[in-house]
């Protein structure tokens, strides 16, 4: 699936004029959702119907598609029902966002209603048992769509590993996933006086925002990334653009001609970006052969000590790569490796250390991947595109 990006906004803390505004440049840079909680705004039930039925509008005309986070009170407020969701339609709204469960047959006839809303549900809180029978109710796939929590309070987002392991539960019913990313614009802002960030996962809070998106599509279930605090920098949104942005294969590069023969098409292929620091002797032609090669992808039957690419010594199989010395005994985990001539057959080959590796001569020191980029290659599996990005 390809990503769906989307912002968050308060409307109990912005004007509608700035939250306009804000929709206006995140829409400029291929966002299509934005996030906001109906039950935050205090009025009547007519003040708030007709809040929401101008900012509705509004972000519908920069093209974007509005989830409304509801809990059963908002309903009870709102004179909805899991049979009548009528107001929300009135007030155009695509998409409504259920943190708590009206159970089995309550949120089957949500899912059922006539207007085409969909539903979402809380993914870091609901089974795949309870998903399927959803389904088995007849509900359409593209109508139940799921989206993890953010959580304002440092240290207490959800585990790396439990989230990953939920998304691949989830990822089995064929609907999307959503999750929080965190902004680290000036005086950025969220839910409950939120200033350290609005991520889903806490490992994430404090990583540049780029890194988290990269991060998010590297896992390969999360299909759809919110921005979870307000307002986001027209910096961090282009950071964004560039981290979503795939490459396309050359047809006639001679890897990719070879493993067409073999039946595979790179269009399937997962392309996760990693930032390498480069080595301060790195060549031209190692600086060459790491970022402007593509694509480079492990086939299948790397060892557990490196990440191989054995693309590019058949594209530099006529350059000489200069074997140079080291005063590392070991390569460290992250070191990014090239095969030199000292193995001619295999110069030119590309290599990530996964474990401390010997230095036996045989590679060439020309980079290091920073711990923090380190999550990715946890994400990392056979038949994956890495894209090799300059860092600092």
């Amino acid at each position: 699936m390809d990503p769906v990006l989307g912002v968050s906004v308060y409307p109990d803390i912005d004007s509608l004029e700035d939250i306009t505004s804000y929709l206006q440049l995140a829409s400029k840079y291929g966002f299509t959702r934005v996030f906001s909680s109906m039950f935050s705004v205090e009025g009547t039930k007519e003040e708030v119907l007709a809040y929401f039925r101008d900012f509705i509008h509004a972000a519908h005309t920069c093209n974007m598609q509005v989830s409304l986070d509801v809990n059963p009170d908002c309903f009870k407020r709102m004179g909805a029902s899991t049979d009548d969701l009528s107001v929300f339609h009135d007030i155009g709204c695509d998409i409504i966002r259920m943190d708590l469960s009206f159970g089995l047959e309550g949120d089957a006839k949500l899912l059922l209603n006539p207007y085409g809303i969909k539903i979402e549900f809380n993914a870091s809180m609901i089974s795949f048992d309870y998903a399927q029978k959803l389904l088995d109710h007849g509900v359409q796939r593209d109508r139940l769509l799921f989206c993890h929590n953010f959580y304002p309070l440092p240290y207490s987002g959800f585990q790396w590993q439990k989230f990953l392991d939920m998304n691949q539960m989830l990822a089995k019913t064929g609907c999307r996933i959503g999750a929080f990313i965190s902004s680290h614009a000036d005086n950025s802002h969220g839910v409950w006086d939120a200033v350290y960030g609005l991520p889903t996962v806490e490992r994430l809070r404090d990583l540049p925002i780029d890194l988290q998106v990269r991060i998010m599509l590297a896992t390969d279930n999360v299909t759809d990334i919110f921005i979870g605090n307000a307002f986001a920098s027209e910096n961090e949104f282009k950071a964004i653009q560039e981290a979503v942005r795939k490459k396309d294969v050359q047809q006639d590069n001679p890897f990719a001609k070879l493993l067409s023969a073999m039946g595979k098409s790179f269009d399937d292929f997962s392309q996760k970006k990693i930032k390498v620091v480069p080595d301060e002797k790195i060549t031209d032609l190692e600086r060459e052969d790491l970022f402007r090669f593509f694509p480079h992808v492990d086939v299948g039957d790397s060892s557990e000590w490196i990440w191989r690419s054995r693309g590019p010594r058949m594209l530099y199989k006529d350059k000489t790569f200069v074997p140079r010395k080291s005063d590392k005994e070991y390569f460290e985990v992250g070191d990014v490796l090239v095969m030199n001539d000292n193995y001619k057959h295999y110069a030119g080959e590309i290599h990530i250390a996964l474990m401390p590796l010997k230095n036996d001569g045989l590679r060439n020191l020309i980079g290091h991947i920073r711990e923090k980029e380190q999550m990715i290659l946890e994400c990392v599996k056979d038949g994956d595109i890495i894209i090799f990005e300059e860092g600092e």
